[in-house]
């Protein structure tokens, strides 16, 4: 189950002609999550798939909370760090045009950098040609960031969220699970020593489409971190603010 909201109530269906091009993308982007799921689960230890295949299960049933930010909502500037571990302020890394902010868990979640590789590849051609910002953001240290930028080429910014502040402020923040930070350690995956606040805690896959204004006008939770949002739904959102 995800959350899916935007300044008219529905996606709209004006494409450019050059969106067209993406659909076989898109659904690559699908097939790889897919695949990186069901490999999981002949790769993981019995006990371990359990623990995650349980953990999904919750987050399903559990749904996108009931205060995650609405449409309209201006999001407060925050202390952001950069791959090189340098503080800036979001507000000028998203400068004073739209913006596309994309929420992930880190560098070492599989899913997560499927996603930001489709990103680079379906969208950063086609934010650039509408004048938007395309910035990835999650809670862990710098040198994550740093590796999830190399590893996958990424061109857009990719930044730390210090104890996910800015997360925190659209209400995005997913339950910790015992159980599954007990899986994550017995295969040598320990969150709290990557995220730079030293907590377990982690962001819905999350994106999130503001104004010039910093206003929301467009918001994409995805409790099961195994799908994400699709490239045409985040064009079809920011080709919505032209026309508003």
């Amino acid at each position: 189950m995800r959350s899916t909201v935007t300044a008219t109530g529905k996606h709209s269906r004006h494409r450019r002609p050059e969106d067209e091009t993406m659909t076989a993308a898109q659904d690559s982007m699908t097939d790889r999550l897919t695949a990186t799921l069901d490999g999981s689960r002949t790769q993981f230890p019995a006990e371990v798939t359990a623990a995650f295949d349980a953990d999904r299960a919750a987050l399903d049933a559990a749904g996108v909370p009931s205060d995650v930010a609405a449409i309209g909502t201006t999001i407060p500037d925050a202390d952001v760090l950069t791959v090189h571990g340098s503080q800036t302020r979001l507000s000028d890394e998203i400068g004073d045009r739209p913006a596309v902010l994309v929420f992930y868990r880190g560098a070492w979640c599989p899913y997560c950098n499927i996603a930001l590789r489709a990103y680079q590849q379906e969208l950063v051609p086609a934010l650039a040609d509408r004048g938007v910002t395309l910035i990835a953001l999650s809670p862990q240290k710098p040198d994550g960031s740093l590796s999830a930028q190399e590893a996958a080429e990424l061109t857009f910014s990719v930044l730390s969220d210090p104890g996910n502040s800015v997360a925190r402020s659209l209400g995005i923040i997913a339950p910790t699970n015992p159980d599954a930070l007990a899986a994550q350690r017995q295969l040598g995956l320990d969150v709290t020593e990557l995220n730079d606040d030293g907590t377990a805690d982690l962001p819905f896959p999350t994106v999130v489409v503001l104004d010039r204004s910093r206003t929301v006008q467009f918001i994409d939770v995805h409790p099961n971190y195994t799908t994400r949002t699709e490239s045409s739904e985040i064009l079809a959102a920011v080709d919505a603010l032209s026309r508003q």
